[in-house]
């Protein structure tokens, strides 16, 4: 099985988004040469994902990023060049169908100039090198990698308790037949102005 990859460049750097909801005992390597490894279980039959990906080019590894989150796992993989690459893997022609363009962080060659980096919401990355498939150090931590929290404000899907308690709060608001200061439904107040006007 093969989870979907999103995908987004820079000049420099490469976005690699693995998306896996609930993903357990993740691994990703990453090779100077640019190849892309990646395993883990996930679902309710703990169902094994793996994927391999040729990148395009060359990578440095040291400077390179991983975040292990709850719905996916984002890389941010340095170049080892700095340019524009014609594609996301080595291969030519058409990509496996699970590799998709990431188009929230997608910008175009002649636009990058000002575009700077994509709003990750403050995550909180472990740098890739000495992070081997043997080294495990998600597993250990429950496939959270060491996560901090408390800095997922303004992620999106990603965002945890504090959204889903605003959401509510709002909901409860705008409820029809909520009590007013005057203690009369809100719903009932379009009903009383109708029986005050003149009938013709």
């Amino acid at each position: 099985r093969h989870p979907e990859v999103k995908w987004a460049q820079r000049v420099d750097k490469v976005y690699v988004t693995v998306q896996l909801p609930d993903s357990k005992n993740a691994k990703v390597d990453l090779t100077p040469d640019g190849t892309f490894t990646f395993s883990a279980s996930a679902g309710s039959a703990d169902n094994q994902y793996e994927l391999k990906l040729e990148l395009f080019d060359k990578v440095n590894v040291e400077e390179s990023k991983i975040n292990v989150g709850v719905r996916s796992i984002f890389c941010v993989v340095q170049k080892a060049e700095e340019g524009w690459w014609k594609r996301l893997l080595r291969a030519e022609g058409k990509p496996p169908h699970y590799v998709k363009v990431d188009w929230d962080k997608w910008i175009d060659e002649d636009e990058e100039e000002g575009a700077g980096e994509p709003d990750l919401g403050g995550m909180d990355f472990s740098k890739f090198g000495g992070m081997g498939m043997g080294d495990d150090p998600m597993g250990a931590l429950g496939g959270m990698g060491g996560m901090d929290f408390s800095k997922f404000g303004g992620m999106g899907d990603d965002a945890m308790g504090d959204m889903d308690e605003s959401d509510d709060e709002e909901q409860e608001v705008s409820k029809p037949g909520d009590q007013d200061a005057a203690g009369k439904s809100t719903s009932e107040a379009p009903t009383e102005k109708q029986e005050a006007a003149p009938s013709t």
